[in-house]
C-alpha cells in the first residue's frame, strides 16, 4: 500500500463469516437440501467445506453477479454420511470446526473432535461446549487430542446456563437441541446478530427455537429437520473495516448490503471518533469523515457491546486521533499482537495487562509488518492506507480468512493497493 489517499466509493459488503460457518454446520442435521446464499468467499468457507466434506456431505457452489460483485451460493446435502471424525489436520486450522460437534451428536449419537486451533489471540477452552452436550446427556471423553461425544439413546433437553456468555457454545448446543428430545433452554446465552440468523435458519428447517437475540433461549426438539433455503446476514465486522477506511483516510464510503439495526453498536463507536454515519435507505449507509478524530475510551464485550472482532481496527483509528484513549480488551486476553506492529509505523500504544492506552500521533509511516491474526492484519492495512510511504503487511493468508478481496473493493475506492504474489 502507498498510503495518503482519501477513499470514495461505494463497497457491497459481504455475507457474515462468523454466521455462514455455522449456518453450513447445520446443514448435517438433516439428510435434506440446505441452500445458502450470500456466500463469502474465504479461506474459512473452503475449511468448513472440506470438514463437511470429509464427513459426507455433497458440496457445490455458484456465483451470480450482482451490479461490481459476485454474490455466492452454496448447495450443502448431508444424506450419505459415512464418517464420524473431524481430523485434526483440517480442525487445526480453524477452532469453528468444533461446530459440526453437536449436529453430528445430536442425528448420529457419536462423533470424533479434535481439540480445535485457530487465530493465537488467547485461551479459547471449549469446556463450555463439553458442559451444554454433557448436559443433553452425552458422554464425552477426552483421549488422544480427541473429544469423543456419545448419546447411544439420543439427546435428552435440558436446562444449560452458561457460565459466561460463548457464541459458539450458544451456536452447538442451540443445533444439538433441535433434534433432543423435550425442551432445552439456553441461559445466558449469545445475542449475537449471527445467532438470530442461525435461528432463522433451523427455523426454515422445522426446528422450534424462541428468543434468540435474547440471553434465554427456548428450544422445543423435534423427531427431525428437512431442507431450506436461507440468505447469510452481511458481515457488520467487515462493514466496520470499510467503515474506518473512509474515517481514517479523510474520505467517504457508502456500505451497501447492509442495515443500521445490526451496524449500530459498531457505528457508533466510529461516529464518537469523527464520522457522520447515516442510513440512506434500507440496504445503504453512508460514511463520511468529518475531518477530526477524537479520543475514546471503549471496552469489548458481548454483544451489544462493542466487539472484540473490531477491536484493532478501532485502535488504528485512535493512534491519529487528537489526544489519549484508552482500549479494555475483556475478551481474549491476547488480543493485543497487532500493538508492536503499529507501533513500528510510529504509533504511540502502551499496553498493561487487558487495557491499552493509545497516545495519538499526527503521522503513521510506512514499514514492513506481519499479521498476526485476522482482524490484527485488518489494522495493519488501515494503517497502511494513511501512513506516509509503501506498508508492506506479510502472511496475508490472515486477511484472506475474513475479508473478501479486501485489495479489491479498496482499490475500486481509490486505495493504492495490490497484492504480491510469491
Amino acid at each position: 500500500m502507498r498510503g495518503g489517499r482519501p477513499l470514495f466509493g461505494k463497497v457491497s459488503i459481504s455475507g457474515a463469516k462468523n454466521s455462514a460457518l455455522p449456518l453450513m454446520a447445520a446443514s448435517l442435521l438433516t439428510k435434506d437440501e440446505i441452500v445458502l446464499d450470500n456466500v463469502p468467499r474465504l479461506s474459512d468457507i473452503v475449511t468448513m467445506s472440506n470438514l463437511l466434506m470429509n464427513h459426507g456431505t455433497k458440496f457445490s457452489i455458484c456465483g451470480r453477479r450482482i451490479s461490481d460483485q459476485t454474490r455466492h451460493k452454496v448447495s450443502l446435502q448431508s444424506d450419505q454420511i459415512t464418517n464420524f471424525t473431524a481430523p485434526y489436520d483440517i480442525v487445526r486450522k480453524m477452532r469453528a470446526s468444533v461446530w459440526v460437534m453437536g449436529p453430528l451428536l445430536a442425528r448420529f449419537g457419536h462423533v470424533n473432535v479434535s481439540l480445535p486451533g485457530g487465530c493465537a489471540i488467547g485461551a479459547r477452552p471449549i469446556d463450555l461446549h463439553l458442559k451444554a452436550m454433557e448436559e443433553l446427556g452425552a458422554e464425552i471423553i477426552l483421549h488422544n487430542g480427541y473429544i469423543e461425544a456419545t448419546a447411544k439413546r439420543g439427546l435428552v433437553g435440558a436446562e444449560i446456563v452458561f457460565e459466561q456468555v460463548s457464541v459458539g457454545a450458544t451456536a452447538n448446543a442451540m443445533m444439538a437441541a433441535t433434534l433432543a428430545s423435550g425442551k432445552t433452554l439456553l441461559k445466558n446465552a449469545a445475542m449475537e446478530p449471527e445467532m438470530v440468523d442461525l435461528a432463522e435458519l433451523l427455523n426454515k428447517m422445522g426446528a422450534k427455537i424462541s428468543g434468540a437475540g435474547t440471553r434465554e433461549i427456548e428450544i422445543e426438539g423435534m423427531p427431525s429437520l428437512h431442507g431450506a433455503t436461507h440468505s447469510v446476514v452481511f458481515d457488520r465486522i467487515e462493514a466496520g473495516m470499510y467503515a474506518a477506511a473512509a474515517v481514517i483516510t479523510g474520505g467517504e464510503i457508502i456500505l451497501q448490503n447492509v442495515s443500521m439495526s445490526i451496524f449500530d453498536n459498531i457505528a457508533q463507536k466510529i461516529r464518537d471518533i469523527g464520522a457522520e454515519i447515516r442510513a440512506i435507505n434500507s440496504s445503504e449507509i453512508l460514511v463520511r469523515s468529518t475531518g477530526n478524530l477524537k479520543p475514546l475510551d471503549v471496552a469489548t464485550g458481548p454483544y451489544p457491546e462493542f466487539p472484540t472482532d473490531m477491536q484493532a481496527q478501532l485502535m488504528a483509528l485512535l493512534a491519529i486521533s487528537n489526544g489519549d484513549s484508552t482500549i479494555t480488551e475483556n475478551i481474549f486476553e491476547n488480543r493485543y499482537m497487532h500493538v508492536p506492529e503499529l507501533n513500528r509505523m510510529g504509533a504511540n500504544i502502551l499496553t498493561r495487562g487487558g487495557v491499552a492506552t493509545v497516545h495519538g500521533v499526527n503521522k503513521l509511516y510506512a514499514a514492513e509488518v506481519m499479521a498476526t491474526d485476522l482482524r490484527a492484519s485488518g489494522s495493519l492495512v488501515l494503517a497502511g492506507l494513511v501512513a506516509e510511504g509503501e506498508t508492506v503487511v506479510n502472511r496475508v493468508y490472515h486477511l484472506d480468512r475474513g475479508y473478501e478481496k479486501l485489495e479489491e473493493k479498496l482499490g475500486r475506492c481509490g486505495a493504492d493497493i495490490w497484492r504480491v504474489v510469491n
